[in-house]
């Protein structure tokens, strides 16, 4: 064949075979990309791996693909951010994960939080979003294994608040607040079966997720002020009667030395009202700011047999009432005139006027109102000095005309 014309056959040929190799190529899959989140599970697969400063580094690849995140194909780097794919090894330590980049409102929320302040102020104990929520395995909320759902809400806050060695060490206040809660008669119903259906309060529905502020602080959940509020958000019958009670009006007007739910119930031991031990113990409490009443109620029959932990007499609830206390001018106070024996009926079934007329609180050091109170306790006082001032001095006299007796008889003397 010509040379020339040899040059244009496979020049054709060529040209061809370039064609066919393209559509080849473009007909053919494209391979996909290498996931980021492979090539750190490379290293960071291995749960037992500890960093540079002995911290665990480890991801569970089977937690993170069902948690939030990773449902939602998030990458490592997403949260990583100073973390570069093309540069590896990474530093060896890394900036937290920036939560902020996707939740700015509740970032925000948190640094103004009594765990944000302190986390803000160095305290490297403080509770930060993945020692509430977790880190690689974030679950929601409705989620039963998840870190926030109700029913693990006891556990997860209890992790710093139910831990005594950093309580101690970060001086937490309130003591073991999880071993409390777990005692009160919330813990109870919410730990109980079904206890998410109960309607009992856990942490969370008393001082809030994001926004849990101090109790000192006028905006807190728990601020004294909004005490009532809160705890009426459950007991709203009880909440009204409070309101209308004396010391509800009394905390309405402002004045903050007033009680409120927790002065007498406790904010994480609070017990069952039928409670023997809650009856009996919460008389101190009334105590507290009626020092006076507590006093001459304690020196009454009444006050003597709960001391010894019996609750089959009165207490101070059985006769002012609990969370309707009115003054005793006003007709409907339990212990007004007007009802006074109808008071005293609930335990004395034949009480009259007369016998309502006895006062659990009069007060026999008290001279000017209750003069005949106060003489007869002095003659009282005195004719029982005198008895055994008359029976101590007759005893001892006696007993020396004994000792006088024997020696003689040793003697052989007479004893007349």
């Amino acid at each position: 064949m010509h040379p020339p014309a040899l040059k244009r056959l496979l020049r054709v040929l060529g040209a061809a075979l370039f064609v066919t190799a393209a559509n080849v190529a473009a007909a053919a899959p494209e391979k996909p990309a290498a996931s980021p989140n492979d090539t750190c599970l490379m290293c960071h697969a291995d749960m037992a791996a500890k960093g540079s400063t002995g911290k665990a580094i480890g991801v569970d690849k089977a937690k993170f693909a069902t948690s939030v995140h990773g449902q939602m194909q998030f990458k490592c780097t997403d949260c990583h951010s100073d973390v570069s794919i093309d540069k590896l090894p990474h530093e060896p330590k890394l900036k937290p994960a920036n939560c902020a980049a996707c939740h700015e409102d509740q970032v925000k929320l948190y640094q103004a939080t009594v765990h944000g302040k302190a986390k803000a102020k160095g305290n490297s104990v403080a509770a930060t979003c993945g020692d509430c929520h977790g880190t690689h395995d974030i679950l929601k909320s409705n989620n039963s294994a998840s870190r926030t759902n109700f029913a693990n809400i006891e556990s997860t806050c209890g992790a710093c608040h139910g831990n005594d060695a950093l309580i101690a060490k970060a001086n937490l206040p309130g003591g073991n607040i999880r071993s409390q809660y777990h005692d009160s008669v919330h813990g109870q119903k919410t730990n109980a079966k079904g206890g998410a259906a109960s309607g009992a309060p856990t942490c969370t529905s008393c001082h809030g997720t994001h926004n849990i502020l101090a109790k000192a602080d006028p905006k807190s959940r728990t601020a004294h002020d909004h005490i009532m509020d809160m705890c009426g958000g459950c007991h709203q019958r009880v909440r009204s009667n409070f309101g209308h009670s004396l010391h509800g009006q009394l905390r309405q007007t402002g004045m903050s030395a007033a009680p409120d739910c927790v002065d007498c119930h406790s904010p994480h031991r609070i017990q069952p009202h039928n409670a023997t031990r809650f009856q009996v113990q919460v008389i101190n409490e009334c105590g507290n700011c009626h020092k006076e009443q507590i006093e001459t109620y304690r020196d009454t029959f009444h006050g003597q047999v709960t001391q010894l932990g019996f609750t089959r007499v009165a207490t101070c609830a059985s006769c002012h009432g609990s969370h309707e206390i009115l003054p005793a001018s006003m007709p409907a106070s339990m212990v007004s005139p007007e009802n006074r024996v109808t008071t005293c009926r609930q335990c004395h079934p034949n009480a009259n006027a007369n016998f309502a007329m006895y006062s659990p609180h009069g007060n026999a050091h008290d001279r000017e109102r209750w003069p005949l109170l106060y003489w007869t306790k002095k003659f009282m006082d005195w004719l029982l000095i005198g008895v055994f001032a008359f029976f101590g001095i007759h005893t001892t006299l006696w007993f020396v005309r004994s000792l006088r007796v024997v020696r003689a008889r040793r003697a052989g003397r007479p004893t007349d």
